[in-house]
């Protein structure tokens, strides 16, 4: 069973999606697009190119729990998904995903550049990885 995490955001959304097993985190993407219908049409593409069945879109909450603006945006795209594409939609808190997913590419040596080119798709992996490990200990 494939997974998709997405992070979404203004101009970059990460997307990550797991290996058939659903076990590890795969494939990485990032779609640079401001406009939400450019970024549904490539989400999917890639659903129907790996057969996903799951979504998990990264739920922005902030450091003290509470909702901002970035949750209820993430809120509604939620509600766009699950309109739109013919899957469970689960929302998962993101916190701290984009500082780890840059102190990872730092610690990679990845210039302030290369990093802001990629750190969403890290941040959709992360997200990703949270949910698998989540999962498998469900289990």
């Amino acid at each position: 069973m494939r997974i998709m995490a997405i992070d979404y955001g203004d101009a970059h959304t990460g997307v990550a999606v797991s290996d058939l097993t659903g076990m590890l985190a795969g494939y990485t993407e990032v779609i640079n697009s401001r406009r939400e219908e450019a970024v549904l049409h490539r989400l999917g593409e890639l659903i129907e190119e790996y057969g996903v069945e799951e979504l998990v879109l990264g739920y922005p909450k902030n450091m003290d729990g509470t909702l901002g603006p970035r949750a209820e945006k993430a809120e509604a795209l939620s509600q766009t998904l699950e309109k739109t594409f013919p899957l469970p939609v689960r929302l998962w808190d993101e916190r701290r995903t984009t500082i780890e997913a840059h102190g990872i590419l730092f610690s990679a040596g990845k210039n302030g550049k290369k990093r802001k080119k990629t750190v969403d798709a890290v941040a959709a992996a992360l997200i990703l990885e949270g949910y698998l490990t989540f999962r498998a200990r469900e289990k």
